[in-house]
């Protein structure tokens, strides 16, 4: 497994790969590795001839007074994690190579950016938009692989990558949970005893709002209601910046009428349990 530091030299190891008639599979992650990232990985280690791992905590990505500098952090761990795991190459780029003196290019998805998580963390989602195309054009993979955790930043990416007619595959890979239904998060180490305690009442919400939506044509305000009398239980809960149905391609709110026979909706929440911001969603057909 070689470990890549550079731009250059990560295109060189990639050119190399290509020329072979390789395919790339990517897996980019600000670290701190977990079963969900693993998961990934794994899935592309099966479906391509090299996987490639990214690790870089993006600074662009944080508005002020967020986690960048107390974000977890365990490289060594992480590249021991990852070289049982038959990854080809891990990239890890400074800040000052992805970044230079006098970098001044952002990519805006708009329309997407805005809604969501994008209320409450301005300019986050250009700032992910930038850093994964600027991954993309470092590794230049066949097929990039993101988690379905961060449904919002799948939907960024996929749109961004067909409008500006990138050459790749985007494959969005399932939440995987802890054994009591939280979704895995390197920000759950964050959480207290007490805390983590009572994280699983996300899901517990989640899936009680899901049910109703199965279960008859229900109004979604009443999925909201569910949602907010369900995470309320939450001792240690500390805010709920958004908790209802959205359309999964749009990101609007469903906010009218009933769900209809063989509609998609994406149930989704953000919260802090304390000083610790998570999210979680389900998607109901």
């Amino acid at each position: 497994m070689q470990l890549i530091r550079t731009i250059s030299e990560m295109q060189q190891f990639s050119k190399g790969c290509k020329l072979s008639g390789k395919t790339i599979g990517f897996v980019p992650t600000m670290g701190a590795l977990h079963d969900g990232h693993l998961s990934i990985v794994r899935d592309s280690v099966k479906a391509n001839d090299v996987t490639v791992v990214s690790i870089f905590v993006n600074p662009t990505q944080f508005s002020a007074g967020e986690d960048f500098n107390r974000y977890p952090r365990d490289y060594d761990g992480d590249i021991e994690k990852l070289s049982g795991l038959s990854v080809d190459a891990v990239f890890l780029p400074g800040v000052d190579s992805v970044y230079p003196d006098g970098y001044k290019t952002y990519v805006e998805v708009r329309g997407l950016s805005e809604k969501l998580c994008g209320q409450f963390r301005p300019g986050h989602f250009a700032g992910v938009a930038t850093v994964v195309l600027k991954l993309f054009n470092a590794v230049m993979p066949t097929r990039a692989y993101f988690g379905l955790k961060d449904y919002q930043q799948c939907v960024v990416i996929k749109k961004m990558t067909a409008d500006l007619n990138l050459d790749l595959e985007i494959v969005l890979c399932p939440t995987i949970r802890e054994h009591d239904g939280l979704a895995m998060s390197s920000r759950n180490a964050y959480l207290s005893t007490e805390e983590r305690l009572e994280a699983p009442l996300i899901y517990k919400a989640l899936t009680e709002a899901a049910k109703s939506v199965n279960d008859n044509s229900l109004k979604t305000n009443a999925i909201a209601q569910i949602l907010k009398e369900s995470l309320s239980e939450m001792k240690t809960l500390t805010e709920i910046q958004y908790a209802s149905a959205y359309d999964p391609n749009t990101l609007d709110e469903i906010k009218t009428g009933g769900i209809t026979e063989g509609q998609r909706v994406l149930i989704a929440v953000a919260l802090k349990i304390g000083s610790t911001r998570l999210i979680d969603n389900i998607e109901v057909d």
